[in-house]
């Protein structure tokens, strides 16, 4: 992963699941490659810390919306027998 100033990153904040997942795994790679300085190491782990923690959001997101889906009658809108 290339040095990229915090200025330069996208604020997590405005990232899909893909972009946040996929710089996630970067950030893991790059750590575990373990050539960076101690200060880098915390900035890429803090990074990652709140790239996580949009993944999840994500997912949070995308089982309330089924949760909400199947809340008529348990099958999926557009089931057979479902409200869709």
């Amino acid at each position: 992963m290339p040095q990229i100033d915090a200025a330069e990153r996208p604020d997590v904040s405005t990232l899909s699941y893909e972009q946040a997942r996929d710089e996630l795994i970067e950030v893991v790679h790059h750590l575990e490659a373990g050539s960076t300085s101690l200060e880098d190491a915390l900035a890429l782990w803090e990074r990652g810390e709140a790239l996580a923690a949009r993944c999840q959001a994500w997912l949070d997101g995308a089982r309330e919306r089924l949760d909400a889906a199947r809340a008529g009658d348990g099958q999926p809108a557009g089931a057979p027998g479902g409200a869709g």
